[in-house]
């Protein structure tokens, strides 16, 4: 034992990507990747602290993995993510069996702290105790290090063959009401373009044809005026030009980006879904509220009206668009007629699909200390008055799609079983492939693009079936997929 990790993630794309960079770097460092935690000895856990839900689960996991560790003197536990950038110290003291803890920014430190483990390095822990291999690392630095990451290792590849996901900003200058990124992630930093063309360029050589931009508000990438002033020193540019450069690079047959936000979806960012050939026709715009009220409270810097506006301008430009979003219920001081307004703005728009949560205070923001919380029970009732509302929305755009042609990408097994396999089309619908005519499993590979008739709908994906002429359009396969 010694040489074999697992990652645990909990929350949004952004941590899944940082644990591949994680999986990477310790690749690069000489370890291997075990598929179950009881083949490990190295269990790094990434947290999220969006919600209490999350942050309480990492509570009880940690607790649950003494025994996992008292099964191994060699076993070592590390945690990371918004959790641990929140917390810090206070996680060694509360769990005397955690080895070290890492912040958002400092990833690339990790396969040295996980060296300082096993070495028996002791640094200083909580209450005065010293405890064999401890570290925490979950200082804050605006610095462009924090990208500086080694390049995909062989073993770090996915079995998501022809997608992956590439950091382009990170951090928040927003500052929410309800929110804790700006103190998890940091403020706004983004990565010189160079570097990022560099990468997909890179991705596109491996097989990949789909990448997705991400950021906590990604399409405020290089937006800052002392950017704008430096823009030639630090390599930055709009996003729009982002996307642009992004869109020519061969190979590259998909660009999806998330999340954006309403404040920054400006004109340019509208035309490029109409002029940039391979911008897919999905935008997933984060909405929260549609009470001008409660956006206020929010502090979301923008109202009701200016929302649909760009939805208007988006459909206009781009008429067959796919529009997601976010929506939070239960917010301190939402009335019945502030959540009536929310149910409007969801039919309004007829979103095609919809993340809604209740409402969850988190410590450090200023919703925290607002009194006029909305009563569990009531929030709950909304709650699925909304998610009602948005699954017959589903419902009915998926029933629309009956008929159709479209490009799929597939991405693996469906979840649906017997053979099938599931993928991803341009305006990110889910589509499970039903068996062939003749009962056979479907004969496809993760990594291809296929041209799928959709035959079916349910509320939750499209279902289709290879048209005959599918096999002349199979794109280039990732070289790694095995046979």
């Amino acid at each position: 034992m010694g040489s074999r990790f697992h990652i645990r993630t909990y929350g949004c794309q952004m941590n899944v990507h940082d644990s591949e960079k994680l999986a990477n770097l310790l690749h690069h460092s000489g370890l291997r990747a075990a598929e179950t935690e009881d083949l490990a000895d190295i269990l790094v856990i990434n947290t999220c602290s969006i919600r209490d839900k999350a942050e309480n689960q990492l509570y009880s996991d940690l607790g649950a993995l003494r025994a996992w560790k008292d099964a191994g003197p060699e076993r070592i536990i590390g945690v990371g993510g918004c959790v641990a950038q929140q917390v810090g110290d206070s996680l060694l003291k509360r769990f005397h069996h955690l080895d070290f803890v890492f912040g958002t920014h400092n990833l690339r430190l990790v396969p040295s702290m996980v060296d300082a483990a096993r070495s028996g390095d002791r640094s200083r822990g909580g209450g005065g105790r010293f405890c064999a291999g401890r570290r925490a690392e979950t200082a804050e630095t605006r610095s462009l290090e924090r990208f500086d990451l080694p390049g995909l290792h062989p073993e770090s590849r996915t079995g998501e063959q022809g997608r992956a996901f590439v950091t382009v900003m990170e951090g928040c200058d927003m500052f929410c009401s309800f929110c804790i990124v700006p103190t998890t992630r940091g403020r706004e930093i983004s990565r010189p373009a160079a570097m990022i063309v560099e990468e997909v360029r890179n991705l596109a050589a491996e097989g990949v044809r789909e990448v997705t931009l991400l950021g906590q508000t990604v399409n405020a990438y290089g937006r800052h005026a002392e950017r704008r002033r430096q823009s030639e020193a630090s390599g930055t540019m709009a996003f729009p030009e982002l996307l642009a450069e992004l869109d020519s690079i061969p190979g590259i047959e998909r660009i999806r980006y998330t999340s954006p936000h309403p404040l920054f979806f400006d004109a340019g960012l509208i035309a490029a879904h109409a002029a940039l050939e391979h911008l897919c026709p999905h935008v997933h715009l984060p909405v929260q509220s549609g009470s001008d009220a409660i956006l206020a409270r929010m502090r979301r810097r923008y109202t009701r009206n200016d929302y649909l506006e760009i939805i208007q301008a988006l459909r206009k430009s781009v008429p067959d668009l796919a529009i997601t979003t976010d929506l939070i219920v239960g917010f301190p001081g939402e009335s019945e007629a502030d959540f009536m307004e929310t149910l409007d703005l969801v039919k309004r728009v007829g979103f095609v699909d919809s993340y809604s949560f209740k409402y969850s205070a988190r410590p450090g923001t200023a919703a925290a200390s607002f009194t006029d919380s909305v009563d569990s029970g009531e929030a709950q009732r909304r709650l699925e008055a909304l998610q009602a509302v948005q699954r017959e929305l589903t419902l009915t755009h998926h029933r629309g799609r009956v008929g159709e042609r479209v490009r799929v990408l597939i991405q693996g097994e469906s979840r649906r079983g017997a053979g099938q396999l599931c993928g991803r089309d341009p305006h990110h619908r889910l589509v499970n492939l039903s068996p062939q005519t003749d009962g056979s499993a479907v004969q496809v590979r993760p990594g291809e693009i296929r041209e799928v008739e959709i035959v079916e709908a349910t509320p939750h994906s499209l279902i289709g079936t290879l048209t005959p002429s599918s096999g002349e359009m199979r794109s280039t396969l990732v070289s790694t997929v095995p046979p």
